[in-house]
């Protein structure tokens, strides 16, 4: 199959698969708000990294914040986990989450696990409701307020074979639903209270005191709002993606 046409098969397979799985996200913080609130000393030039988005889909660019030995920084990965053993970058298409119950067992993310922790900064994370055989309404999940969160990630480099540039590529860690998301989905991300940040990028941490961090955070801390129909399309990337559902029906 030629590489456009194997392409556009792949974001079909992904849009009918995004409502039934954590795979779409927004983050429209500003890259200083980042830095600032999960302490990365030395952020690069704004040009070189990702501004506000409204509809992110796996296979896109996101801003994540790891810690290397030199210290926090920011940096922009595709979405959707390649393994460094990978034969070709296609696998991470099907890697965009990474269940928080077997991080340990699976090879592709027991290492990354162990040694390659990150965080995805967001503002907000999108589910489907079925309203009827052939419509879903998208919601909005969010921090109450519309804080500023951080989502538990595992990043990986991946060589290609013919000897290209070196690829960065991020997943979500999942764990249960809480009371606000079940209605949804019986899965959400693992979403970083601001003292756990520490503990997760932390290179030192152990399994066990990472594995208690795999939770689903409070539903008091979270908000749903029912927004456009625009979130169902991920080339819809602007802020009437946020729009709530009610302003649609006007």
């Amino acid at each position: 199959m030629p590489s456009a046409a194997r392409r556009r098969c792949v974001q079909k397979r992904l849009a009918a698969t995004l409502i039934i799985m954590c795979g779409r996200i927004t983050s429209t913080a500003s890259p200083e708000e980042i830095a600032e609130t999960y302490r990365v000393a030395h952020p690069p030039a704004t040009h070189d990294l990702v501004l506000a988005r409204y509809n992110i889909a796996p296979t896109q660019p996101v801003i994540v914040v790891r810690s290397p030995e030199a210290g926090r920084e920011m940096i922009v990965m595709r979405w959707g986990l390649v393994p460094r053993w990978a034969k070709d970058m296609s696998i991470g298409s099907r890697m965009i989450n990474a269940r928080a119950e077997t991080l340990i067992e699976k090879p592709a993310f027991r290492d990354a696990f162990r040694k390659r922790r990150c965080l995805i900064p967001v503002t907000g994370f999108y589910e489907w409701a079925e309203v009827s055989r052939d419509k879903k309404q998208p919601y909005l999940i969010r921090m109450r307020g519309g804080k500023l969160f951080a989502l538990a990630g595992l990043w990986e480099e991946w060589m290609p074979p013919d000897g290209g540039a070196m690829l960065q590529t991020f997943t979500i860690v999942t764990t249960e639903a809480n009371e606000a998301i079940r209605p949804f989905h019986h899965r959400m991300p693992v979403i970083l209270s601001r003292e756990h940040v520490d503990i997760w990028l932390n290179p030192a941490s152990d399994d066990c005191s990472l594995l208690k961090l795999l939770r689903p955070c409070p539903a008091e801390w979270l908000e749903t709002i029912a927004v456009s129909p625009l979130v169902n399309n991920p080339r819809n990337d602007s802020p009437d993606c946020l729009r709530p559902a009610t302003d649609d029906r006007k």
